[in-house]
C-alpha cells in the first residue's frame, strides 16, 4: 500500500468515526433539552437572535439556546468570522461545495457554528426557527428542496475536522446524492470520503441530509 493510499484510508476512517460521534451529540443534546427545557428542535419557535451566544433555553425556543444549554465546552461563533490557514497566512473559511451545500449556498453567508472541544464544528442555518423542525412519525427526511416548509430552513452541516482542510463536502463515487434514489456509494478515498456531512434536524433527531452523508454514518465504526 503506498504512503499517499495509507493516509487517505486513515483520514477516512477518522471522519466516519467523527461524524458518526458528533450526529449522534447533536441527537443527544435535543433529548436533553426536551427533558430539561420541554423543547427539542421540533419545539424551536423562532430563528437566533443578536446575539446567539447568550441565548438561554429558560428564556427562548431557538437552536442557539437549545445548543447553549446542552453542550458542554461548545464555542459559538459566526461562520463568516472563521479563519483558516492557507499558505501559511489566514484566510476566510471557504468550503468546496457539493449537491446539498449547491442548494444550500445562502447558508454559507449567514451560517451560525458551534466548535466542540474535539476539534468538529456544526454549522447551522441562521434561518432554522422560522418553519417547525417537526416530522411526522414514519416519514422520510427527503431533500432539501422537496422537504417542504415543514424543514425547508432545518438545515446544516458538520465539519468533522474544524477548519482544517479539505473542507469539502462528501460526494458519491458513483449513483444519486438524493436522499429518495438510495443508490448511492461513497468510494474510500481523498476525492469523496471528506471531512464536511449535510444533516437535517428535525424532532430529537440529527439525521445525514444527502445520500453520501447517509452512506458514510451508514458504514461507520
Amino acid at each position: 500500500m503506498t504512503i499517499p493510499t495509507l493516509i487517505a484510508n486513515t483520514n477516512a476512517q477518522k471522519y466516519r468515526s467523527q461524524f458518526k460521534k458528533t450526529i449522534s451529540t447533536l441527537s443527544q443534546a435535543a433529548r436533553m433539552s426536551q427533558a430539561q427545557y420541554d423543547f427539542d428542535y421540533a419545539g424551536i419557535t423562532q430563528p437566533c437572535g443578536a446575539n446567539p451566544a447568550s441565548e438561554n433555553p429558560e428564556n427562548v425556543m431557538t437552536v442557539c439556546a437549545l445548543l447553549n444549554g446542552t453542550l458542554t465546552g461548545a464555542t459559538f461563533k459566526k461562520l463568516t468570522d472563521l479563519k483558516m490557514s492557507k499558505n501559511g497566512k489566514a484566510v476566510p473559511y471557504t468550503v468546496t461545495k457539493g449537491d446539498f451545500l449547491n442548494r444550500a449556498s445562502y447558508m454559507l453567508n449567514n451560517g451560525l457554528v458551534y466548535m466542540l472541544p474535539d476539534g468538529s464544528m456544526v454549522v447551522i442555518n441562521a434561518k432554522m426557527g422560522n418553519y417547525p423542525c417537526d416530522l411526522l412519525t414514519a416519514t422520510e427526511v427527503l431533500d432539501i428542496n422537496p422537504t417542504g416548509v415543514s424543514l425547508s430552513e432545518c438545515f446544516g452541516f458538520i465539519d468533522v475536522n474544524g477548519v482544517s482542510l479539505p473542507n469539502k463536502e462528501v460526494s458519491c463515487y458513483s449513483g444519486s446524492n438524493l436522499l429518495k434514489d438510495n443508490n448511492c456509494i461513497v468510494k474510500n478515498d481523498a476525492k469523496h470520503l471528506t471531512d464536511i456531512y449535510p444533516v437535517r434536524f428535525h424532532n430529537g433527531s440529527v439525521v445525514p441530509g444527502s445520500a453520501a452523508a447517509r452512506y458514510v454514518l451508514k458504514i461507520a465504526k
